[in-house]
């Protein structure tokens, strides 16, 4: 029975550490929160309460790698509205303790903010120029664990993440003067983000590998949004027409092929 370390049981990791548990793995999990080890413990995951800095980790962070060989690393960084942090130094900090543990595999959850905005279909082929400051800090840090010969290290690039609890339309409804109505989505569901990471699991890549994830549906912003607020009776949001859309469309065709996963949650 394999065992598995989740540096981070948040929205996705928990769901996807009891998904696990359900497989027959052995599952290691961190929480920065106490309230939360005992959530985690009842579910049959072995607690662990770890805060990552860029300059500490607070914590029993050897007992939580100790005879895992894979690592699952999902800790978004906190750089929205008035949030900042240094996100890379966060990995540098951590990889040490990879290379001096059990891991030889590490999966690195990560973002399609990597890609630029551009009117165009994205691959894993295109070339990443991230606008915005997590794009950027996620790139270095997807580069530092890919560059690092100790261990081998596939990083899934999710697009926006939905689930029953968790919709950007409970944002949007209402709102007026929204951009980018023609901007095509890149959404995807946390079930379909759990299944992905599996099949990686079961398929087992060799060397290092990257994989685009967001569910094969992409309308228009403002065609979906306007639809998804009729089914859940919302107020319609409003978009402002004015100026020019732009937006890329992220290709999962490579999930498709290499992994051979059907994507099973509708949005």
């Amino acid at each position: 029975m394999k065992q598995i370390s989740i540096l981070g049981c948040g929205w996705l990791g928990f769901p996807l550490a009891k998904s696990l548990l359900q497989k027959g793995f052995r599952v290691s999990g961190s929480t920065t929160s106490v309230e939360k080890i005992s959530v985690l413990k009842n579910a049959g995951i072995t607690p662990f309460l770890i805060e990552l800095s860029d300059v500490t980790i607070e914590g029993e962070i050897d007992s939580f790698l100790k005879n895992s060989e894979i690592l699952i690393i999902d800790i978004p960084p906190k750089l929205r509205g008035n949030s900042s942090e240094n996100f890379v130094g966060k990995i540098q900090n951590l990889i040490p303790f990879i290379e001096n543990s059990s891991v030889k595999k590490v999966l690195f959850v990560s973002s399609t903010s990597v890609y630029s905005e551009d009117n165009k279909t994205i691959t894993e082929e295109t070339i990443p120029n991230p606008d915005t400051e997590s794009g950027k800090q996620l790139l270095e840090a997807e580069q530092l664990l890919q560059s690092n010969k100790n261990f081998q290290t596939t990083v899934i690039r999710f697009g926006g993440l939905i689930g029953e609890d968790r919709h950007p339309i409970k944002f949007l409804a209402g709102r007026t003067n929204i951009e980018n109505p023609e901007g095509p989505i890149n959404l995807i569901h946390q079930m379909d983000c759990i299944g992905i990471i599996e099949a990686i699991l079961q398929k087992d890549p060799k060397g290092n590998e990257t994989f685009n994830a967001v569910a094969p549906y992409h309308p228009t912003r403002k065609e979906y949004y306007t639809q998804k607020a009729m089914e859940l009776n919302l107020p319609l949001p409003q978009f402002n027409e004015s100026k020019p859309s732009i937006g890329k469309i992220i290709s999962s065709e490579k999930v498709a092929l290499v992994l051979n996963y059907n994507f099973i949650k509708s949005l």
